[in-house]
């Protein structure tokens, strides 16, 4: 049995087969619904349910509780019980549609020993690199596989920067760009994803980031140096370890270049030298903001982290329409 499911504003429609979520049957029906992870943890894909309702095979984690009560629902993990109208409505700004180019190897370098930079550039897109600071690429190896890397530059001259934490056994993080040498070329498709900054929000910024998760977030920050419209900016990077923070001073030297800005590392083992906080890092925002609900917060780094963080967050009365996030899920093959 199928379901007919009819967006809003466009007055499409589509059907959903027994089985399928509401993101596969758009897709398939050749209409393009946001959404990144597709694993029900990043919540690019939220949709409002003005008529009908849902069942999930596990609660997603990008949902909270009080979302769902307010009707909204996970286009990749929802199934419908029923025929829907659904609203897809955003005020979020255009981006470029993503195109495949072919990429030069300028270098790869360890800034830990589990996380490489690597630079890349993209020679027909020197005087036309467009994407918007938070979004992410996929980098096509020569032997086929694709993996996902948020740019952790701003668009300038073809180049682009990638944090890329190397997975034990990973074929790509592991196998081939250790290997990859400057002038090797590799392909790539960009931009994609919707993780990138709201300027109409005009809200104190709350960011917060575990482990590369600090990618995109670098971009969108330095995007909005020496910018006199920027607002305040919290950031909070959680690590293990110290050694871990390997931007550390850089982020420090940021407060030169961006208004009231604040960052606080929070390591989960540091040691017994460590003098800065300790702990969950959502716990260190929420212990020193209090109240939320005028901020615009986001969110990249491991599920759980999102997860967890929005819940938090929400608890201290964010406001779920601005909560962005970006979850980082890792492949070994």
């Amino acid at each position: 049995m199928s379901h007919r499911i009819q967006i809003l504003e466009t007055q499409q429609a589509f059907f959903v087969e027994r089985g399928e979520t509401l993101l596969q049957a758009a897709l398939k029906a050749g209409i393009a619904l946001p959404h990144d992870c597709q694993l029900g943890g990043c919540g690019t894909c939220r949709l409002k349910l003005v008529e009908g309702d849902v069942r999930y095979e596990e609660e997603p984690m990008g949902l909270a509780p009080d979302e769902a009560a307010a009707g909204y629902a996970l286009a990749c993990q929802a199934q419908p019980v029923g025929d829907l109208v659904i609203s897809t409505a955003r005020e979020d700004e255009a981006c470029a549609e993503p195109m495949r180019h072919r990429a030069r190897i300028e270098a790869v370098r360890p800034l830990t020993p589990t996380v490489l930079q690597v630079r890349l550039q993209v020679p027909d897109l020197e005087a036309a690199l467009d994407y918007r600071p938070g979004q992410y690429l996929k980098l096509i190896a020569a032997e086929g596989q694709a993996r996902s890397f948020s740019m952790a530059s701003v668009p300038q001259g073809g180049s682009i920067e990638l944090h890329v934490r190397r997975i034990p056994g990973g074929a790509v993080t592991d196998r081939i760009l250790p290997g990859l040498a400057p002038g090797d070329a590799v392909e790539v498709e960009l931009p994609h994803g919707n993780f990138f900054y709201r300027a109409r929000d005009y809200r104190p910024l709350l960011m917060v980031a575990t482990g590369t998760g600090i990618a995109p977030i670098k971009a969108i920050l330095e995007s909005l140096m020496d910018d006199p419209d920027c607002p305040p900016v919290s950031l909070y990077w959680g690590m293990r370890e110290e050694g871990d923070l390997y931007l550390h001073e850089q982020i420090e030297g940021w407060a030169e270049r961006l208004y009231d800005f604040r960052y606080v590392p929070v390591l989960s083992r540091g040691g017994v030298g460590w003098q800065g906080r300790r702990g969950y890092v959502h716990h260190a925002a929420v212990d020193d903001l209090g109240d939320l609900s005028e901020h615009a917060i986001y969110l990249c780094g491991s599920p759980d982290m999102i997860r967890d963080a929005r819940q938090a967050f929400l608890d201290r009365g964010a406001s779920t329409e601005h909560i962005y996030a970006d979850s980082f899920t890792f492949q070994r093959d």
